[in-house]
């Protein structure tokens, strides 16, 4: 369906929203109890969101990882922040 180049370009696109969009949620989830709803909101939040952009760019399955891994780091890097 798509070049690979286009491919790669559409797969770190949305890696980087997917990193982006986790920064608010960790920053939010590191000042929740651990393991309360609200962590576990936070936590998982995202993930309909990057559902919706992997499945609606026809992306197969197998960039999974590469979205995970993005959305980690956008929780780990949120959580540090400081204001």
């Amino acid at each position: 369906m798509y070049s690979e180049h286009i491919k790669i370009a559409l797969i770190l696109s949305i890696a980087g929203i997917t990193l982006l969009l986790n920064l608010p949620f960790g920053y939010l989830r590191s000042r929740a109890r651990k393991f309360s709803w609200k962590w576990f909101l936070y936590v998982h939040l995202s993930i309909p969101i990057v559902f919706f952009m992997r499945v609606s760019s026809h992306l197969s399955y197998k960039v999974i990882p590469v979205f995970i891994i993005a959305a980690v780091c956008g929780q780990v890097f949120g959580g540090r922040i400081r204001v």
